[in-house]
């Protein structure tokens, strides 16, 4: 097996899919380690420097959803949601509550290796910026410090995601260009693999936290852009 290269949680209670993600992944050079339920998951995660979660939403106690809200109080790594549901009304209801990205049921393991070092590789390069970016002014309102990773609507501080950050950096990097779906995934996600429904979701929670300071347009079928 290769050098180690990250931490991985897998929290299903199911012991032969916890048993197989284990195979897959260790394979791979990955360090895993197992939760049968959510409660086990978060005494892991206080126990061990945790690179990246993979959860199943369906379980008993607190489900995956509930193990997702309480990750996402303690760290910003990238959580993965297992889910059976094909319906796009779960898969949106995880990327609301802070997922980064969902595999639905059955899958293989090049997808799951796939997308695991995806997240992994967009998490640990971070937003590429040079150390002396200058702010960027959007209208009278909206400041974005792509130094300090922080954003201001006049004097107060949006409380910005990760996600939504590089998002927002990404339309604000040439106001009035209009992004396609696709671009903005591989500026945020580093990965085309997640459904483009994840920009809308995503969209939607920066319209609502930034107000009318930042005027992001949909062009149906298309994509994004901000308006100066």
């Amino acid at each position: 097996m290769a050098d180690e290269i990250g931490t991985i949680l897998v929290v299903d209670d199911e012991y032969a899919l916890r048993r197989l993600l284990t195979s897959y992944l260790s394979k791979e050079g990955f360090r895993v380690i197992e939760a049968p339920d959510s409660q086990a998951a978060l005494s892991l995660f206080g126990q061990h420097q945790v690179d990246l979660a993979l959860i199943d939403v369906m379980m008993p106690g607190m489900d995956g959803f509930g193990l997702v809200r309480e990750l996402r109080r303690k760290s910003d790594i990238p959580l993965i949601l297992l889910t059976a549901k094909g319906e796009e009304s779960s898969k949106v209801a995880g990327l609301e509550i802070g997922a980064d990205d969902y595999i639905t049921k059955p899958f293989s393991a090049p997808e799951v290796v796939a997308r695991v070092r995806a997240q992994l590789r967009r998490f640990k390069g971070g937003l590429a910026t040079d150390e002396a970016s200058p702010e960027i002014r959007i209208g009278e309102h909206l400041v974005i410090d792509p130094n300090s990773r922080r954003c201001f609507v006049d004097t107060t501080e949006a409380d910005l995601s990760r996600r939504e950050f590089d998002l927002l950096f990404k339309l604000a990097s040439s106001p009035g260009k209009v992004f396609t779906r696709e671009a903005l995934l591989l500026a945020a996600w580093g990965t085309t693999f997640i459904t483009e429904k994840t920009i809308d979701v995503h969209v939607a929670s920066l319209r609502k936290k930034l107000g009318s300071a930042a005027n992001i347009t949909s062009l149906r079928g298309i994509g994004y852009r901000l308006d100066p």
